[in-house]
């Protein structure tokens, strides 16, 4: 049996006529850049995540660097932020000109460890971009007491988190502003690159806004220098479509996770969920200490797993300047040695599950006979 970590066909076809008829839509309406979709599903993205303003954006890297640069962060400045993250968070940093300084993070949920964070603040500290990985929140409440004590901005990296919650609150809406990724993988995705941001913050919505499309107040009218980081009208009909199924398709991911979590349990290390949070699950990231023989044995099965991310960003090449080595962030570290994302999205069908976790046992099994 074939089971594939993600399955964007069957996401697809759960919604064919919806999603087809997005697409004629905006063909036949010939309105592709920016324009009423765009500005459909700003509306539409605010009042989901209970935010004043939401900006499409082309993808959730520009999403986070649009952020970083909207409030004010800049060469010479320090942003504190995770290494077990995409580059894009980081990349986004560099691109403004400020340096990412890394903490560790908790070894249960894999979100930054908050007790870190004040050690890592200096006179050149000006933000703290937290990543709400794997879909799991951060520990908001002492990031923003921190901040608010310190004066800093905080971002807050939601590219994995569409519909989680912190005490009650979606996320993207507790610190100064929220950046999303709708990669077609995500849980909101689109057919293509696409991203967001929200904020309360009525400046920085008007900063992003003007940032995205070259600045611009009108055609020919620029009053800031800007980039091209559009929503495409396509996209944004078509995240449009989907929308109204985010909330199931969120519930669904997680039966199948505390499915997951129940056989699974006394066969590996299975994820956290903190009593402060309402997990998503875009991944559910299992740990074992033969990750690669486990991995192995499950592809040899036909079960496809993903590994969020086999090379912390402090350890790599693009970052060595920075002067990290190995050992200086160990949960970060060991997690990267042992994480396995295993199949989970809301089409698995029961038969497949059930596959990925006898083949799971199968392993363990065969370890302890040796």
């Amino acid at each position: 049996m074939k089971v594939p970590l993600v399955d964007l066909s069957a996401n697809y076809l759960s919604i064919k006529g919806e999603i087809d008829d997005a697409v004629q839509e905006v063909i036949s309406t010939s309105s592709f850049i920016m324009g009423p979709h765009v500005e459909e599903f700003d509306r539409r993205w605010a009042r989901y995540c209970g935010a004043r303003f939401a900006l499409g954006v082309a993808n959730g890297t520009e999403a986070v660097r649009l952020a970083v640069k909207a409030c004010g962060i800049t060469d010479g400045d320090e942003v504190i932020t995770v290494a077990n993250t995409f580059i894009a968070t980081t990349e986004a940093i560099g691109d403004n000109g400020a340096r990412p300084v890394f903490v560790d993070i908790h070894e249960d949920s894999y979100v930054m460890d908050t007790e870190q964070i004040a050690r890592s603040v200096t006179d050149n500290t000006r933000a703290i971009v937290c990543v709400h990985l794997y879909g799991h929140p951060c520990d908001m409440d002492p990031i923003m007491s921190l901040a608010d004590e310190k004066g800093l901005m905080v971002i807050e990296d939601c590219a994995q988190a569409h519909g989680a919650r912190y005490k009650g609150r979606m996320v993207g809406t507790i610190g100064h502003v929220g950046c999303h990724s709708m990669f077609p993988a995500k849980i909101l995705g689109a057919f293509g690159d696409a991203g967001a941001v929200v904020t309360d913050d009525e400046t920085i919505a008007d900063r992003v806004a003007k940032y995205r499309n070259h600045g611009r107040v009108s055609k020919y009218e620029s009053v800031v220098e800007g980039c091209n980081a559009r929503l495409d009208a396509l996209q944004a009909r078509i995240l449009i479509a989907k929308l109204p199924h985010l909330d199931g398709w969120i519930d669904a991911r997680r039966r199948l996770a505390a499915r997951y979590s129940e056989h699974l349990e006394d066969l590996v290390r299975i994820p956290t969920e903190r009593s402060f949070a309402r997990h998503p699950y875009y991944m559910y990231v299992i740990r074992h200490e033969r990750r690669d023989d486990l991995r192995d044995f499950l592809a040899d099965r036909g079960i496809s797993c993903g590994i969020h991310y086999p090379i912390p960003l402090h350890l790599q090449e693009a970052y060595a300047s920075l002067g990290y080595g190995s050992g200086d962030l160990p949960a970060t570290e060991l997690a990267a040695k042992e994480i396995l994302s295993i199949p989970l999205y809301p089409e698995l069908t029961q038969e497949q599950q059930d596959h990925v976790i006898e083949s799971i046992a199968a392993f363990t099994t065969r370890e302890v006979r040796g």
